[in-house]
């Protein structure tokens, strides 16, 4: 089983990272720390493919829901944007690497959706100032993006955790070993 602790310690690292290498226009370099670390964690997985799963659906989410912040113009990131109008890479990135905590260290709210939402609505949008705080991110509008948050990862936290429950490559049910294709290395 992984640590919960270093688990925690290590998707903070690399949120950081992501963040201060954004605001300091060296996107890639958070990009491919997050990307290193979601590797090491898929690698370690008791089921990679699944695990996969649940990080590229993370990701997928994220980069959706970031890019419709930008398009509505509450967000803009100083750099690491590929296509204009949308979230930066490396924003996509830090979803999938905040997707490596779901069945480890916040494994927790699987079965405690209302707090996982409350949660949801406290820490999204405090991520966020952190990251506006750092550089990482502009804030236009700032309570109307602080709103649009708080309701998003009301939303967001309890959908990942169901979403984790059901891809959990890393203590997987017994049951869920015996599914063909999914028990393969990656």
């Amino acid at each position: 089983m992984k640590s919960v602790v270093t688990n925690a310690l290590v998707f903070q690292a690399g949120w950081l990272c992501c963040v201060l290498a954004g605001a300091n226009h060296l996107p890639w370099l958070g990009t491919a720390t997050a990307l290193l670390i979601v590797y090491r964690h898929i690698a370690t997985a008791t089921l990679p493919r699944m695990e996969l799963l649940l990080i590229l659906s993370a990701g997928v989410i994220g980069a959706a829901w970031d890019s419709l912040l930008v398009y509505a113009g509450w967000l803009t990131y100083p750099s690491g944007i590929l296509i204009e109008g949308t979230a930066p890479h490396w924003i996509v990135a830090m979803w999938l690497l905040f997707a490596t905590t779901l069945n480890v260290s916040l494994r927790f709210l699987k079965r405690r959706l209302l707090l996982a939402a409350i949660l949801g609505a406290i820490c999204g949008p405090g991520a966020y100032f952190a990251g506006y705080k750092l550089g990482g991110v502009q804030i236009i509008d700032f309570a109307v993006a602080m709103t649009a948050l708080a309701l998003g990862w009301s939303v967001f936290m309890p959908l990942l955790m169901k979403l984790s429950e059901r891809l959990d490559g890393i203590n997987p049910a017994p049951s869920r070993t015996l599914l063909t294709g999914l028990d393969a290395r990656v």
